[in-house]
């Protein structure tokens, strides 16, 4: 893009920021504390979990930082189903243990309720420490600028109020509302890009997921998990 950003695109060398962000970010929140319940192994669960994901961004999707790398999202382009990461099954048992269920529990609300249509999936926003709400809408605005201009629909769960205004404030529309393990309530939000062909149509229209044998992954949460 030739406009100036507050954001840029991440690289592979900057994997281990993101996940510092995410397990930050995630770590104190009471959906952290039911993935991961002991406290002292906490931080490196989530932060092995975060690394498969952010990894698997980075080869279908994309992620982007703030210039001065406090904050972060992750993306996945979902407009054809992306495969699981590489040894997916074998990487989360050992990054989690005795705690691989609930990861998968998650993953599988988060995925049954996720969008069938071809869009973009806002999977991870960070921006943990202070001013979280400032560094949050500038690294948020800036992503989506370089998202929109893709063409498609953005998606993304937002698990707390707080990440619901911030979303609405960047014309996200809320959808029906669901419960996720951890006692947590998802609040699915759409949005669609300018460049949409059917954005005349209007924003009504709210793909619903076919039934198919087929599963797509998930992922592990919220602002930030947020």
């Amino acid at each position: 893009m030739s406009v100036s950003t507050p954001v840029v695109r991440a690289r592979w060398c900057d994997t281990g920021r993101i996940v510092d962000l995410v397990t930050d970010a995630l770590s104190p929140t009471a959906l952290g504390a039911w993935l991961v319940p002991d406290e002292r192994c906490r931080r490196s669960v989530l932060a092995e979990v975060a690394r498969i994901w952010v990894e698997h961004a980075l080869l279908f999707g994309d992620a982007f930082l703030l210039r001065d790398g406090t904050a972060a999202t992750v993306w996945y382009h979902r407009y054809r189903p992306i495969p699981a990461p590489a040894r997916y099954a074998e990487r989360l048992a050992r990054a989690c243990g005795a705690d691989q269920e609930r990861f998968v529990l998650l993953d599988q609300a988060l995925a049954a309720r996720r969008p069938a249509d071809a869009h973009n999936h806002l999977a991870l926003l960070a921006a943990p420490g202070p001013d979280a709400t400032g560094r949050a809408g500038a690294v948020l605005g800036g992503a989506q600028r370089w998202m929109d201009t893709l063409g498609l629909p953005t998606y993304a769960e937002a698990l707390t109020e707080t990440d619901r205004d911030l979303y609405r404030r960047h014309g996200y529309a809320d959808r029906d509302t669901f419960p996720i393990p951890g006692g947590t309530t998802a609040h699915p939000m759409w949005r669609l890009s300018p460049f949409w062909p059917g954005r005349a149509g209007g924003n009504a229209r709210w793909p619903t997921r076919r039934a198919t044998g087929r599963t797509r992954n998930g992922r592990t949460s919220g602002r930030a998990l947020r």
